[in-house]
């Protein structure tokens, strides 16, 4: 019935799935209180609770929102405070300083039943149809309609510069590699763009090449079409032929809130470590100071290389292969030249004579003899 229909086929096995696991539940809480019907109400609307809860936190993972009247305030920490401001002057306040609530059940129906229908995202939320345009988006959280759409074309004698203002110690930095070079404000930039603006999911010690750009075109105050950058990244997330991590959660709650006709849950407040405040950003700094601290005592110790992959710096001590190439128009290399030579002994001795040829020796003497005695 659902051949050639993958969406319909995806559906349907989500609609089993939830019915067997609603099944199993209530089988369970029916064993566990059987008499009791306001115990097994409650419990079984825990677990279903619990349920939505657990989808819901996979959506915040990649999520990093900002309040920034709180992190303007910082006055400690000067390179800290001109991040945010840099962040504040580029465009991405409205949508990193968003309302930081989590609606649970209309997020879950956004990424069940989004579609790409042109340039356009539509949806079905509470039973109603919903079309998320490119200029709605823009205009709920005021993005520039100007600039740059690929940081490819940040220009270079400005990474080129950034190379040295990102590093901690002063030597330059390289655009792909680890982000405990960098200092501390840079560190946190390029976590806010990975997982509030790329949506990226894993680790987030290392730093890409784009976010390195784009952390340039911040810092710099370079032009960027937020509005078409970030639009693009939500059609990647609902677009089901790719496998692109789930994010905007707070931005798609204020999308939908924005919608009259949809009528919106109960909202739950984002978890305080996802929200940057003056707080969470010392802690960030207290942590990250800590661990430079341990990194730069251990780095003696880690620095050693293991006997078995030293190079030998004296070429009297260097293996053979080490050099080989400076002998590859010789015969034998150098250690086989100093070694002593074994000749061969030649024979000397008469070779055995063949099987054949010495039947036709025997031949040749007794006819000889037969002769004679004739």
């Amino acid at each position: 019935m659902l051949r050639g229909n993958s969406d319909a086929c995806v559906s349907a096995t989500i609609e089993i799935l939830t019915i067997k696991i609603t099944v199993l539940l209530t089988s369970y809480h029916l064993i566990a209180f059987k008499g009791n019907r306001s115990a097994y109400v409650s419990i079984a609307d825990r677990g279903l609770h619990f349920l939505h809860s657990q989808m819901a936190s996979s959506f915040i993972t990649n999520s990093n929102q900002i309040n920034f009247e709180s992190v303007l305030m910082i006055h400690d920490n000067e390179g800290m405070l001109n991040m945010f401001k840099a962040l504040e002057a580029s465009g991405l306040r409205r949508f990193l300083g968003c309302e930081s609530v989590l609606y649970e059940a209309e997020l879950g129906q956004f990424f069940d039943t989004a579609l790409l229908q042109d340039e356009d995202i539509t949806c079905v939320i509470s039973g109603k149809f919903v079309t998320i345009s490119p200029a709605l988006f823009s205009t709920v959280f005021d993005f520039p309609s100007e600039g740059i759409t690929n940081f490819s074309e940040v220009p270079k004698d400005k990474v080129y510069d950034a190379r040295s203002l990102f590093s901690q110690k002063g030597v330059q930095v390289d655009v792909h590699g680890k982000k405990k070079f960098m200092k501390h404000e840079f560190r946190l930039l390029n976590d806010i763009l990975a997982k509030a603006i790329t949506v990226k999911a894993g680790s987030f010690d290392s730093v890409t090449v784009e976010r390195f750009q784009m952390m340039t075109a911040i810092q710099y105050g370079l032009k960027v079409n937020w509005g078409k950058v970030l639009f693009n990244v939500l059609k990647d997330m609902v677009d089901r032929t790719q496998k692109k991590a789930k994010g905007f959660a707070a931005q798609i709650g204020v999308l939908l809130k924005g919608i009259p006709a949809i009528p919106m849950g109960d909202g739950v407040p984002f978890p305080s470590a996802k929200v940057l405040s003056m707080r969470t950003v010392h802690t960030y700094i207290v942590t990250n100071t800590t661990i430079d601290a341990r990194t730069e005592s251990e780095e003696p110790g880690m620095a050693k290389t293991p006997k078995a992959m030293k190079k030998l710096s004296s070429t009297d001590e260097m293996p053979v292969d080490m050099f080989s190439e400076f002998t590859a128009s010789k015969k034998r290399s150098a250690t086989a030249a100093d070694a002593p030579i074994i000749t061969k002994k030649r024979r000397t001795g008469k070779s055995k004579p063949s099987v054949s040829q010495a039947k036709l020796d025997i031949v040749q003497v007794a006819t000889d003899g037969f002769i004679q005695g004739l």
